[in-house]
């Protein structure tokens, strides 16, 4: 079968792969859509890092099937599968763990000690192949009215899903999101899901920023050209109550918290690739909360059912669609250059 395999830093081959086999209690899809994600960007130009050596549970290292962001059809199920059966149209819940670990019995998965936060397409083969198999635990039934592009993007709303419930923003409250990438353009459709009286996006592209408007954002700002601060401040009075983090960097975790109302909470979305700091006397002085969200666990169904009841419309983050032959130059270096784009969803077919 066709798929794209990372070998290492600027290092994806589209190439002739064979599938695995479908043992017992393993599910084989005919994968429809991968979304492009983040930490594939990451992989690709930075290489895969603890992949390099043997995961825990996969027992596998690169080269690897790369994507985590996918959906498609069952067309094998091994023996023991009774959660899924041939013709399902399904999602992929691409976290690994073990389900033994004090972690995984408590319901945490996402914090599975064994696993170390290990994903299918990143520490396992993923979703940018033809076909993919992976243990039945990870697929989830998709109901007839939902198509198989919205299933590709399951994952990455998981992700904010996750992100707004463990902030506790309620309905009614104000939210402001920094960072208005594929994840910020989500935290913003799932916090007006959640009730959010009032929305800030706040991202240095004017492209990005636009993006935000056309999906319901209250308020928009580019840092470059006024004070995020001082305008969320100047509209509210006093603040927004939850504030989310999705760009990974110093200026915006600073903004961020200064933007917060008393006994706001920040609520930490992004990865960062190096250290940050922060006021402390600042934040004791308004009885702040810092959280911190990692992937999700628990979150693929209600997600699953917001989007089929149409509650969450994430197809408007898709900006474009491609083949699998073109995913390096049309997907991973686009994404890097052009920031017009959200979330490019690729097709093996």
């Amino acid at each position: 079968m066709k798929a794209a395999v990372i070998y290492g830093e600027k290092d994806v081959r589209i190439e002739d792969v064979e599938a695995a086999a479908v043992t017992e209690g393993k599910v084989k899809v005919e994968v429809a859509w991968t979304g492009i994600c983040g930490s594939d960007l990451h992989a690709y130009h930075h290489g895969l890092g603890v992949a390099y050596e043997e995961h825990p549970i996969s027992k596998r290292k690169v080269p690897l099937v790369l994507g985590h962001e996918f959906a498609g059809t069952v067309t094998e199920i091994g023996q023991g599968v009774t959660n899924v059966s041939v013709g399902d149209k399904v999602a992929i819940e691409p976290v690994l763990y073990c389900g033994e670990c004090e972690y995984c019995r408590k319901g945490d998965y996402n914090l599975c000690e064994v696993s170390n936060v290990g994903f299918l397409g990143l520490s396992d083969d993923g979703g940018f192949a033809e076909y993919a198999v992976a243990d039945a635990k990870y697929f989830h039934r998709l109901p007839e009215n939902m198509s198989l592009e919205e299933g590709a993007l399951v994952e990455p709303t998981a992700v904010a899903f996750h992100a707004i419930r463990n902030s506790g923003l309620k309905a009614g409250e104000s939210a402001a999101i920094f960072g208005a990438g594929p994840i910020g353009l989500l935290l913003l459709l799932c916090a007006k899901a959640a009730g959010a009286a009032e929305t800030f996006v706040i991202d240095l592209s004017q492209e990005r920023l636009d993006k935000a408007k056309e999906l319901g954002a209250t308020h928009t700002i580019n840092p470059a050209e006024e004070d995020a601060v001082e305008k969320i401040m100047a509209i509210t009075g006093k603040g927004v109550e939850v504030a989310f983090e999705a760009a990974g960097a110093q200026p915006t975790v600073t903004s961020a918290l200064a933007a917060l109302k008393k006994k706001g909470t920040l609520q930490v979305v992004a990865g960062f690739s190096k250290e940050v700091s922060i006021d402390t006397n600042a934040m004791l002085f308004k009885e702040a909360a810092i959280k911190f969200s990692l992937a999700y666990a628990h979150d693929f169904p209600p997600v699953i059912k917001s989007i089929a009841e149409g509650k969450l419309d994430v197809k408007q983050v898709i900006t474009r669609q491609i083949k699998l032959d073109d995913l390096v130059q049309n997907g991973l270096e686009l994404l890097t250059e052009d920031k017009s784009q959200a979330k490019i969803l690729v097709s093996p077919r």
